[in-house]
């Protein structure tokens, strides 16, 4: 089996069972085997003489050659007691408040098995209309959906793989303004994608300028309009800012909705390349395209026959794990089963081009991409014909828009998924993605610096002869080999990397792949830190015209905590860094020799505990505590003061500061009128927001700015949220410490595996 030193790290850490000490209680090759053998077990449900040995000697063989990785969960869990192999669910969320918390009940479960969920909120009427079972106003679907996501933030670690979340809301819902700005904070919305489900009629609008209604979910009635091109340009803005929201084109989603009668798709998966209905799931492989070329007289090209039957045989996996699969809930294991969606991907295409000798960004490999694509499409197809003659059509095939005449085992065969684990596992690029860095320089102990090389480019930098480490840290440096006078110009051209291509390029490639995709593709439209607004808008309009079902877009740099990963490793004495690094120290400003401020009586468990807070001409820069004579735990109180008080003096947000104390518990606490608090770190958090809210009221402060856009000042603002609980914002793996990858509104560390979505 040839799988690299990294990937059996990846698989060690993150896939293997372990015993009750952690440690690995199976090998690599006892993980393929426990998987192809209980995917096997299904062939006996459809044919009592099936040899299932014959089925699971194809299947292992199939992934230890690492031709096809199904996704994580089936890795993970197939053949464990917990069984739940399915990536991603769609859930309903209808306008009612028991069925809101029911479809956050059955969430909280598909969260705690490793599952993601996707919701639209579009049922839900708008903030502010009346509620006539209670004579209240209702508080609008962008409050519930931060109720959605406390849920899931309390339950992420309840399964083996952390779950995430997609949220859409329909372009024509009432409170799309605000839905279009959830994110600006994303202290606020940690665990969700968001997308703006689009349809053709407002696109229509955006090109005459022209105003467009907003529909009341409940009543059904227009009560307002809105420029089309004024909320486009605010969709542009607010992606230019920060990567969300997204955008999913509906009616195309439901062009090719298959069984129209059971419903509108009006979500996708967290990633947005599996549009479902209400309770389906997704259960998705990818086909390492790496694996399918063969090399005659010097050259590649794709082994068509190789490609042929491992399309037959991934299709046959996948339809298998639908039937041996243990749904979270028994109306995801019916619905499912009514259409039997799988999802067929690809991994590894970047890397092919490279090997194929063809750039990303040409005519030549658009076309190629659509071609392999088509070939997939048509014998996937063709295998679910083939089981359909001894295992059936699903379901619903007769009320599908499918020619009756040619039954079909499975809805929909084909998908574009991001593999960011996977393709660590296979070695090779991730899904339809370009290379996004062809050398990284990562610091080990003792500031050791290990150079990271494609394989590909070190292959080819060796024949020629080009080789060396001084090279390396170069390509390391710029990032690209574009500019590289050098090195050969046929090698730039045919070397590129995610930066070096133009966004329109990136949306042709995704719209190649999409042709002959039942389903759609994940991927990320990567721009350059000076892209403007304009540019975003232009892609966003191209994925309308070529026909993609929806797109995401990352501009470089679009924060301040930015993802960076490539140049060179900062160390101790560097001269001066980028002007988008973050400094790796922190100072704060000297304490001011006059301050304002209040003090504020709180009531606790252990007595009073007096609350002083102290602000300046540049904002709130310390806190004092003092419990007097009634003891308790000042210590505590004093040092979480301190370390606040250093923190407010360093830059970082008041209102990061204030999360991270709010909330913590201590059961000696007891609550007063006025002032409902849960521990000292909860008392000193509303005393500070107090203050805080009462200067931005009368004035004297402004709220707190945004730091992304053009004319932002560069700080060293760091917060927790920056880092760890925002995709958007994440710049560091928080297990390994190395530098993440953008993927399909997620990130991904090539290092260890970590993955998050949201």
């Amino acid at each position: 089996m040839k799988i690299s030193e990294n990937a059996i790290t990846v698989l060690e850490k993150r896939y293997l069972i372990k015993d009750d000490n952690g440690n690995p209680a199976e090998k690599v090759e006892d993980l393929f085997r426990r998987v192809a053998e209980a995917i096997a077990t299904a062939d006996k449900i459809h044919d009592k003489k099936a040899d299932v040995k014959k089925t699971a000697d194809i299947f292992y063989d199939m992934m230890t050659n690492l031709e096809f990785l199904p996704n994580s969960p089936t890795l993970m869990n197939a053949g464990r007691p917990l069984g739940q192999l399915s990536a991603c669910f769609v859930l309903p969320v209808e306008d009612s408040m028991e069925q809101i918390f029911e479809a956050i009940k059955q969430a909280a479960l598909i969260h705690k098995s490793g599952g993601g969920t996707g919701f639209s909120f579009s049922r839900i009427r708008q903030q502010g209309s009346a509620v006539n079972s209670t004579g209240g106003v209702a508080s609008g679907p962008i409050s519930f959906m931060k109720v959605f996501n406390m849920a899931t933030e309390a339950v992420k670690q309840g399964g083996t793989r952390r779950g995430a979340n997609m949220g859409i809301l329909r372009i024509d819902h009432p409170d799309i303004l605000d839905f279009i700005d959830a994110k600006a904070n994303n202290a606020e919305i940690t665990n969700f994608n968001i997308s703006v489900g689009i349809t053709e009629d407002f696109m229509k609008a955006v090109e005459s300028s022209s105003d467009y209604d907003l529909v009341d979910p409940h009543s059904k009635a227009v009560v307002s309009k809105l420029n089309a091109k004024e909320v486009f340009e605010k969709i542009v803005d607010a992606a230019w800012r920060n990567g969300e929201p997204g955008i999913i084109f509906l009616d195309r989603l439901n062009r090719d909705n298959v069984v129209p009668k059971q419903g509108e798709i009006e979500s996708t998966n967290p990633c947005g390349e599996q549009p479902l209905l209400p309770y389906e799931s997704c259960n998705l492989g990818s086909i390492n395209l790496v694996n399918m070329l063969k090399e005659e007289g010097g050259k590649y090209d794709f082994d068509w026959v190789k490609l042929e039957r491992t399309v037959e045989n991934a299709v046959h996996f996948l339809d298998n794990v639908i039937d041996v699969n243990k749904y979270p809930l028994e109306s995801i294991d019916f619905t499912t089963k009514q259409t039997r969606k799988i999802g067929l991907g690809v991994m590894g295409w970047a890397d092919s081009l490279l090997m194929l000798g063809i750039p990303y960004n040409s005519d030549e490999a658009t076309e190629l991409g659509e071609k392999v694509m088509r070939f997939i499409s048509e014998k996937g197809r063709d295998m679910s014909a083939e089981l359909a003659k001894t295992r059936g059509a699903f379901p619903l095939f007769a009320e599908s828009t499918f020619p009756q005449d040619r039954p079909l085992r499975n809805a929909t065969i084909t998908t574009i998924a991001p593999t960011g684990t996977l393709s660590i596992i296979a070695n090779c690029s991730s899904g339809v993605e370009p290379i996004f860095g062809f050398v990284y320089i990562r610091n080990i102990m003792d500031n050791t610096e290990m150079i990271e090389v494609n394989p590909i480019l070190k292959q080819e930098l060796e024949k020629r002869g080009l080789y060396s480490e001084d090279l390396m840290k170069q390509i390391a440096k710029e990032g690209t080999i574009a500019h590289i006078e050098s090195l050969p110009e046929d090698l730039r051209k045919v070397f590129v990397c995610a930066h070096d291509i133009s966004p329109e390029d990136h949306v042709k490639m995704q719209a190649a792949f999409q042709k002959h995709t039942d389903n759609a593709v994940s991927k990320t439209v990567n721009f350059a830190n000076s892209a403007t607004r304009e540019d975003v808008a232009e892609v966003y309009n191209l994925a309308f015209k070529l026909g993609c079902k929806g797109v995401t877009i990352y501009r470089d740099g679009s924060r301040d905590s930015q993802v960076l990963n490539i140049g060179k490793v900062k160390k101790e004495g560097d001269e001066e860094s980028k002007a988008e690094d973050i400094p790796v120290k922190i100072t704060p400003r000297p304490r001011p020799d006059m301050v304002m401020g209040f003090t504020e009586r709180v009531k606790i468990g252990c007595g009073n505990l007096y609350i002083t807070v102290n602000y300046d001409d540049q904002g709130i820069c310390e806190i004092f505590t003092n419990t007097g004579k009634a003891g308790g735990c000042p210590s505590q109180s004093e040092a979480t003061a301190r370390l606040a008080s250093i923190a407010l003096r360093s830059g970082i947000d008041v209102k990061s500061i204030v999360n991270q104390l709010k909330g913590i518990r201590c059961p000696s606490t007891i609550r007063q009128p006025g002032l409902k608090v849960t521990s000292c770190p909860d008392a000193i958090a509303k005393a500070v927001s107090k203050l805080y809210e009462q200067q931005v009221k009368i004035g004297a402060w402004e709220p707190a700015q945004d730091t992304t856009g053009p004319s932002a000042k560069k700080t060293a603002t760091i917060t927790l949220e920056d880092e760890y609980s925002s995709v958007s914002n994440m710049r560091f793996c928080p297990e390994c410490g190395e530098k993440v990858e953008h993927e399909g509104g997620c990130v991904m560390c090539r290092n260890c595996g970590f993955s998050r979505c949201g």
